[in-house]
């Protein structure tokens, strides 16, 4: 006898989203989760909550014009899609993006999400018309952040606990799925010791228990593999140069791939492993929460970037234009680490860091906050902090001191400071009139002719060795775990593919474990707002065929 209509594997967005789907029509739902309680949410409550929209009421009051057919042009130039593999990758993105430029803000809307006014504008490319990244500002940032984003469907999913058409267990750890005549038919694992550690913090493995749970539908919504970051390295490309042996680690412990490996173990297919998304301005969090814990700087196109021994980032990989680009260039350099140098005014208007808790003004819904963020010398509070505690920040009020802070914190002085000022007067004398032939000047003043970067995002042009805009900053960027880009292949239902490349009956996936959707409808490289994006839609879509096919 079946214990529920459907079994959800992850309480994370995906998951949320897919059980609440069942539960609205009219299915009984079991959600597990390894984590207790107070980790519902997974990964999207630490968000900075970015969606991605297409011609959005926001895009349009800022005079921003997109369509459906830029965001394609866009998305598959970025996604590099090349495989016999990418068949439902590529279904999977060309259904998102008609979703992203359709029902997706209306539905949320209606549902309590609010979108703050101002649009960013996240990987800008900076090639061709016809290369990767974003045309146009489409990064729509949730008033609330990642919480925010959360909220809709926690709400939604407590209603239904409350109604009992949804059971919530926790600490419930899946170790392999049930077969029953060629089909997937339940779960079995281990019962977790309870834990009270708090949000995102690392909680133990001590088995307590054993479970088995039955039903005719087994959704997978477990995540990546960002926090191991063994299982990084193990499935890192080959052409982006050698794994690094230092990173730092931008998700909690329990993204940890397990689901991935049991589904695999019972059958599924998966896909694109060697496809993965990390950042290159991670920083160490000077109060970490989760092991090895990493936050990413999300620069505007300011600070100037250097390699590891001072040599200037070749353009159009400036802060902020092509992720996947930069990654591959600094591995090539032979280090994990590269630099950025910057002013306090810099600082202050560009330096924004990743994640709701690093942003109290946003995710508190704070407008008086907020308004700071445009007004004096200072950046926001956690900025400050970071600037002050962090372990990869040197201030300085002269250059050779700022160098010499630099060299300090590498093993050995790899950085020469005459050649450093020389690189930094150069860029100064381009700056001092209206032409000039340094493309990341010229970048700079297309970005402030779009009203949302000149308001809030860039920087007034200056000469970085004006005392006036002191004092000057560097920062140590490391590599930073986050997204896996493959995984279990599905079709547009959300249904898991077997070895035989035919559906595994009565199974099917969601989120970050489904590569967002087919196993990978970023290709090989995302566009940003589309992770929180893809586990909405993929959650979706696997709830509504489940329930149906049910």
């Amino acid at each position: 006898m079946a214990d529920a209509d459907a079994i959800v594997v992850g309480a994370g967005l995906a998951g949320l989203v897919a059980a609440t789907e069942l539960t609205a029509a009219g299915k009984r739902v079991i959600l597990l989760d390894q984590e207790p309680r107070q980790n519902l949410g997974g990964q999207a409550f630490w968000s900075l909550g970015g969606l991605f929209l297409v011609d959005s009421p926001e895009q349009r009051r800022l005079g921003i014009k997109d369509s459906f057919e830029l965001a394609l042009q866009d998305w598959i130039s970025t996604a590099g899609f090349d495989r016999e593999e990418d068949y439902w990758p590529r279904r999977w993105a060309e259904a998102y993006l008609a979703f992203a430029a359709g029902e997706k803000r209306a539905w949320l809307r209606a549902m309590g999400h609010r979108i703050f006014p101002v649009v960013g504008w996240a990987e800008r490319g900076g090639g061709s018309a016809g290369g990767p990244g974003n045309s146009v500002p489409r990064f729509h940032l949730t008033w609330g952040t990642g919480p925010g984003v959360v909220e809709p469907f926690e709400r939604l999913a407590l209603a239904a606990e409350a109604e009992g058409r949804l059971a919530l267990r926790f600490r419930h750890r899946v170790d392999g799925l049930i077969h029953t005549g060629g089909a997937i038919t339940g779960v079995e694992g281990s019962l977790l010791a309870p834990s009270d550690a708090p949000r995102g913090v690392a909680t133990s493995r001590e088995v307590v228990g054993h479970f088995s749970l039955a039903a005719p539908v087994t959704i997978v919504a477990g995540g990546g593999i960002g926090g191991d970051l063994e299982l990084v390295r193990r499935h890192w490309p080959q052409r982006l140069g050698q794994p690094p042996e230092t990173m730092v680690t931008g998700v909690p412990a329990y993204v940890d791939g397990r689901m991935l490996a049991i589904a695999a173990q019972a059958g599924a297919r998966l896909i694109n492993r060697d496809r993965m998304w990390h950042y290159v301005e991670g920083v160490r969090n000077w109060d970490p929460i989760w092991p090895g814990h990493g936050i990413r700087i999300l620069p505007g196109p300011s600070p100037l970037w250097l390699d590891a021994r001072g040599n200037r980032l070749p353009g159009p990989l400036y802060p902020g234009f092509d992720t996947l680009g930069t990654l591959a260039h600094l591995r090539a350099t032979g280090f994990d680490h590269s630099w950025f140098i910057l002013t306090q005014s810099i600082i202050r208007k560009e330096f924004a860091l990743s994640g709701s808790e690093q942003n109290p003004d946003l995710t508190g819904r704070d407008w008086k906050l907020t308004l700071r963020r445009a007004i004096g010398r200072r950046a926001t509070g956690p900025v400050e902090a970071f600037k002050q505690h962090g372990a990869d920040f040197v201030v300085a009020e002269d250059l050779e001191r700022l160098v010499a802070g630099m060299n300090a914190l590498t093993q050995g002085p790899l950085l020469d400071p005459a050649a450093i000022r020389h690189l930094i007067e150069a860029r100064d004398r381009d700056l001092a009139n209206g032409f000039g032939k340094d493309g990341q000047i010229m970048a700079i003043r297309n970005a402030r002719h779009y009203l949302g970067d000149r308001l809030i995002r860039t920087a007034r042009p200056h000469a970085l060795l004006d005392p006036a805009h002191g004092p000057l900053i560097a920062v140590k960027l490391n590599i930073l775990t986050r997204k896996t880009l493959g995984g279990l292949e599905t079709d547009l239902e959300g249904r898991v593919f077997g070895g035989d490349l035919a559906p595994l009956p009565g199974l099917y996936a969601a989120g970050e474990a489904a590569g967002f959707g087919g196993g990978g409808m970023h290709g090989y490289r995302a566009l940003e707002g589309s992770f929180l994006g893809g586990c909405l839609f993929s959650g979706r879509q696997a709830g509504r065929a489940a329930a149906a096919a049910l």
